[in-house]
């Protein structure tokens, strides 16, 4: 019988615990995201043609060069021509100077592989 009436007690003040408590409140934060405006709105593409140096194959060099001229910020497309060692690049002025290209480039593979002889720009 006092085996019972503990059990009833134990239940009870669960029950009496668990029905009294808060029930939590999820808070949803709103987060807005500023997108940051570029000084200037219109972008000014030029297109630059290189003279690059040091390249030995098509595969290795030329597309290693393009490939990373393409994904470098500012750069809307580059193409190289192992055949005439040349690349043409088009970009933004607003976001990369023919200086950045020419330093892009250069990095390329340590920085001891391939060099900018010669660089013009048209628009």
């Amino acid at each position: 019988m006092k085996y019972r009436i503990n059990i009833i007690v134990v239940l009870s003040l669960m029950i009496a615990f668990i029905s009294c408590q808060e029930k939590a409140v999820k808070k949803e934060i709103a987060v807005k995201t500023i997108e940051k405006k570029e000084a200037s709105a219109i972008a000014n593409i030029k297109k630059a043609s290189l003279n690059i140096e040091g390249m030995t194959c098509e595969i290795g060099c030329a597309r290693t060069i393009q490939s990373k001229l393409s994904k470098t910020d500012g750069i809307k497309s580059a193409k190289v021509d192992f055949d005439k060692k040349t690349g043409v690049v088009e970009y933004d002025a607003n976001k990369i100077s023919e200086k950045q290209i020419v330093a892009a480039v250069e990095k390329i593979a340590g920085g001891d592989l391939y060099k900018v002889t010669d660089i013009k720009t048209t628009e």
